[in-house]
């Protein structure tokens, strides 16, 4: 005989245990690395297509992670040649009802697994929200679907997270998205076409709404016109030679709708790689669209500072400052 709180102990656990069964794919993991993980690894992953990719190239792309870090204290892994593109899932404690979904940047030439992955997910985990970090496929990789097939991975996701909410305690309607650099160009993508046809359905999740309830553009690839464009990014996603109704159709600022969700945009007026112009277009179209917007440019920060490279400035306080105004919009 067991008593009712144990059979509901029970019950969880089983749910809890369906849900980590279901990942099919291991996170990424440099073979031969000099640095061993600083803190402890994600072991749960969603696939987001049943039946692999669709478009796959042929050859198909060869998965290889790279450590980049020296010190013992820090990761700093990339992964290039993404061909099963996958969710690495952030579990909190004590989960708070709703999840986000974060867009590493790598200029689209790779996916940046700590910097503006893995580490975001444990903060964001460690304050009752349930992560998951997006490994989507790059374009320079030869897919079918060409300059689309990052936003198609984000849109997948997006779905895939609503189709699973009560595996993971969550509120379908209570889902956001952050993208940093050419993640944040995947994220405004997802801002200003989240509705955009892209892919054939697969399954019933489908069916679901790909819109974040908001969004966090931080030091975000927008525009991808000259000079305004980074180079690197654009030059994958469109290729050197893309003609300008090519740009246009993959500027994601051009394309916002007045159902595009509320978004909060964060860079630094000294980042050198990718202009922060980018971000002021994104910001004038969502305003233009009538779509609400909070936009923070901190004076030092450069490119590419997630949360280790602001420490001890002003710009630290960006995580907790999107929290904050998240809030206002019924997500935090």
């Amino acid at each position: 005989m067991i008593d009712r709180r144990t059979a509901i102990a029970a019950t969880i656990g089983a749910a809890l245990l369906a849900g980590r069964s279901e990942a099919q794919t291991a996170p990424p993991a440099v073979i031969g690395k000099s640095v061993p993980p600083a803190l402890p690894e994600p072991e749960e992953t969603i696939d987001l297509w049943p039946n692999g990719a669709p478009g796959m190239p042929t050859p198909p792309p060869v998965e290889i992670v790279t450590e980049r870090s020296t010190d013992n204290g820090v990761n700093d892994r990339a992964a290039v040649g993404i061909s099963r593109p996958r969710m690495v899932v952030f579990r909190p404690r004590v989960a708070n009802g709703a999840a986000i979904l974060i867009m590493p940047g790598g200029g689209y030439a790779r996916v940046v697994v700590d910097k503006e992955g893995y580490e975001l997910g444990r903060w964001l985990a460690a304050r009752g929200f349930t992560a998951f970090v997006l490994f989507y496929r790059l374009p320079g990789d030869g897919w079918a679907a060409g300059p689309h097939v990052a936003l198609s991975d984000a849109q997948r996701a997006m779905r895939l997270i609503r189709s699973r909410a009560r595996d993971f305690a969550i509120s379908p309607e209570r889902v956001a998205a952050m993208g940093f650099s050419a993640g944040g160009h995947v994220c405004s993508d997802l801002v200003a076409r989240f509705d955009a046809k892209t892919y054939a359905a697969v399954d019933k999740a489908d069916t679901l709404s790909a819109r974040p309830l908001v969004a966090a553009l931080v030091y975000p690839v927008v525009s991808m016109r000259a000079p305004l464009a980074h180079a690197g990014s654009r030059d994958l996603l469109i290729g050197k030679t893309a003609s300008s109704a090519l740009e246009d159709a993959h500027s994601p600022n051009l394309h916002v709708q007045q159902n595009s969700p509320p978004s909060f945009i964060v860079a630094a007026e000294d980042d050198d790689t990718v202009p922060v112009e980018n971000s002021l277009l994104m910001r004038a179209a969502l305003k233009a669209a009538k779509v609400p917007v909070e936009t923070h440019l901190f004076t030092h920060g450069g490119h590419g500072f997630g949360l280790r490279r602001v420490i001890g400035k002003p710009a630290e306080i960006w995580p907790e400052l999107f929290l904050n105004w998240a809030a206002t919009q019924g997500f935090a």
